[in-house]
């Protein structure tokens, strides 16, 4: 069964981006040549599944960074919207996440990055998130998209694991608990 796994920072006061979705404030962080374990994430999963937000801050690097296939969850994005040079590495996808999953693993996924403060906050509701490895830059940033939103209800976590790195940079790993309703 595929599940879904989230690697993504935030700003110590629970900021994944402004509110612009720029990560400027993120950029800047010196990371003392520390991949954070980001190299062994990304080689752990099948794809990246992102909301229109993300991809197009993404759009808005120097270079495209992802060697796996990209699913881009938006409703007012059409094809034409994917540079060409990505149309090979990018798709659109309209389906609701239990379909998007669903149809991901009739692919063979059985690991998928969501990634995007609003869509994972919409897997995690929908119990599709299996764990979640979050890192904390140390930085305050005011205001912006939060990690964390308003939820419908309590979503039970347990600490795997928490590391903090020379860079100031801390990082904790939850397994999301089964719903037990």
């Amino acid at each position: 069964m595929i599940t879904g796994h989230v690697f993504i920072a935030t700003s110590l006061d629970g900021f994944v981006a402004r509110a612009d979705h720029r990560l400027d404030w993120l950029m800047k962080q010196e990371t003392d040549g520390e991949d954070h374990g980001y190299d062994a994430f990304m080689a752990s999963v099948d794809g990246i599944v992102m909301g229109r937000g993300s991809f197009e801050t993404v759009l808005g690097f120097d270079h495209w960074p992802y060697e796996k296939p990209v699913i881009v969850m938006s409703r007012s994005l059409v094809d034409g919207d994917i540079p060409e040079q990505l149309r090979s590495k990018v798709r659109l996808s309209q389906l609701d996440p239990p379909d998007l999953m669903a149809s991901l693993e009739g692919e063979g996924w059985t690991r998928a990055y969501i990634d995007g403060g609003r869509l994972v906050r919409s897997f995690l509701q929908q119990g599709l998130i299996a764990d979640l490895i979050v890192s904390v830059a140390p930085v305050l940033i005011g205001s912006g998209i939060r990690l964390f939103g308003s939820l419908e209800r309590d979503i039970d976590l347990e600490l795997v694991g928490q590391t903090s790195f020379k860079s100031g940079l801390v990082q904790t790993h939850y397994r999301v608990r089964p719903d037990e309703n």
